[in-house]
């Protein structure tokens, strides 16, 4: 029986898959479950078009996602820290902060969440974080952390 996957399953596929099982295991497991839909003529129209509307919203996704990469190249922030005389500083710098300063320097709205840096910051120094703005768009900025 061919059965359209409404959501991912482990050793079978993935979602909007359309997939060849045995009868039982469709009208007995997946479809009273809701995990998929028999793959008859309507269903595959519909999913044809919902795949069209999915792969229209990710493209973009994506469009929106360069147009912030392309303002935040080469981007360079100073952020401020207090600090004692031996460099370390009282705290550490986090993403919230990097997030603050690109939003004054450039206007732009980062998600904390997207911003990854390599290790914590306690010193001050020159530092790489990577903004992970889509899944195929990221950028790498640099920042320099300083004393008050």
């Amino acid at each position: 029986m061919d059965i359209i996957l409404k959501q991912d399953i482990p050793n079978l596929g993935y979602k909007n898959d359309i997939v060849v099982v045995k009868n039982g295991y469709a009208r007995n497991y997946l479809i009273p479950n809701g995990m998929a839909i028999i793959a008859n003529e309507t269903n595959r129209k519909i999913l044809a078009e919902d795949v069209r509307q999915q792969a229209f919203k990710e493209e973009k996704i994506k469009n929106e996602a360069l147009t912030i990469a392309t303002a935040l190249e080469g981007l360079s922030l100073r952020i401020a820290a207090k600090a004692g005389t031996s460099g370390k500083i009282f705290g550490s710098v986090n993403s919230v902060q990097i997030a603050n300063a690109i939003k004054e320097a450039r206007n732009v709205d980062i998600d904390r969440k997207r911003i990854v840096m390599n290790d914590s910051i306690k010193e001050i120094g020159t530092y790489k974080a990577k903004i992970k703005l889509h899944k195929d768009v990221q950028i790498e900025i640099e920042f320099e952390v300083y004393a008050e």
